[in-house]
């Protein structure tokens, strides 16, 4: 049971990685400065949704993920 919570949770902290450093993608490309990670991800989605900054912020990175899946799709990253 310990073994698969374990799992459970690496695989949550990577997807929660990956969406932070596609946030610094997202900087870079859309000349976003000294904003980056899941701060960057949050001013896409307000810009390109118009939606409120209190909504944007409240989504869970599940929720950005599922609404960001298609610029991330075949996005890697190295480190």
């Amino acid at each position: 049971m310990n073994e698969i919570r374990l799992r459970l949770h690496q695989a949550e902290a990577g997807l929660t990685y990956s969406l932070e450093r596609f946030g610094d993608k997202l900087s870079a490309e859309q000349g976003y400065d000294n904003i980056d990670g899941i701060e960057a991800v949050r001013l896409y989605l307000i810009r390109t949704y118009h939606w409120t900054p209190s909504y944007v912020k409240s989504m869970a990175a599940e929720d950005m993920r599922f609404v960001l899946n298609v610029e991330m799709k075949g996005f890697t990253f190295r480190d």
